[in-house]
């Protein structure tokens, strides 16, 4: 890696945590219930204020860190300032608000999202819902949880319940007879819905078993959820078992489609 820091990633992750909460605690500067004001970029997703004023506090704070490590984050990528060609070495992979539409919308399961990828592979990651409290963390082959500030706890995947898994899908996005149709050969007990990047988190807390992702997504999206997925002992993969690949700045950082699961 770029700097002897980063040979001691629990300590990092310990900083990093402290950056998602300030970020994720500004967005509630802009929460509201009702809904809130939006506009609409030329890819036709929204963004608000609130996504804005995250990621130039989680820059600035990562920068404070080691200012050689290259940003990239779904506002500076569509400003035009990751570049075009493929990111090399250790990077930061940012989502400072995921889930916009259920943050403009009044709902609750939106995220910060922080991700460290040493040569193309996240290796440390941290979730922060802000509404609820939750504080998702993973590192190495740790993974945690916090509530609102209470002690963590351990996480870890859980093996497939006898009675059959609990698949997580998306609440606001996806089609739903392709999903029933991807997962006819599968046994499953019960469905839930969630936003952002806590499917990955439920999977990684025990919660769940399987997030089929059969559309679109951004490396800022999973890339934190991916690394305390992995630390929590489950997988992500693309639908041909190949691991995600990150730092596609030539493919506008776009995702295959995806599953993520406790083995």
């Amino acid at each position: 890696m770029t700097s002897k820091l980063f040979d001691h990633l629990p300590a990092l992750c310990n900083v990093v945590r402290r950056i998602a909460v300030e970020a994720g605690d500004a967005t509630l500067n802009y929460f509201d219930e009702s809904g809130c004001a939006h506009e609409v970029k030329d890819d036709g997703s929204p963004v608000t204020l609130a996504d804005r004023e995250a990621e130039v506090i989680i820059e600035r704070a990562l920068k404070e860190i080691d200012s050689a490590i290259p940003f990239i984050a779904e506002e500076a990528a569509d400003a035009g300032r990751c570049g075009t060609t493929r990111i090399e070495g250790d990077f930061w992979l940012v989502d400072p608000l995921d889930g916009t539409k259920e943050f403009i919308t009044g709902g609750g399961d939106f995220t910060v999202n922080i991700a460290l990828l040493e040569n193309f592979v996240p290796v440390m990651g941290v979730i922060y819902a802000p509404v609820s409290g939750l504080l998702y963390y993973g590192a190495g082959t740790q993974a945690f949880v916090s509530d609102n500030g209470k002690p963590a706890k351990q996480m870890r995947v859980r093996p497939a319940p006898a009675e059959g898994i609990t698949v997580v899908a998306s609440k606001r996005h996806g089609d739903p007879e392709r999903l029933s149709d991807f997962l006819k050969d599968k046994k499953v007990a019960h469905m839930l819905n969630r936003s952002s990047s806590l499917k990955f988190c439920v999977i990684a807390a025990g919660e769940a078993d399987f997030y089929p992702r059969l559309g679109p997504t951004s490396e800022w999206d999973t890339a934190a959820g991916d690394a305390i997925l992995r630390a929590a002992g489950g997988q992500v993969t693309q639908l041909c078992g190949a691991p995600l690949e990150y730092g596609k700045a030539d493919k506008r950082f776009l995702n295959p489609e995806f599953v993520a699961f406790a083995p």
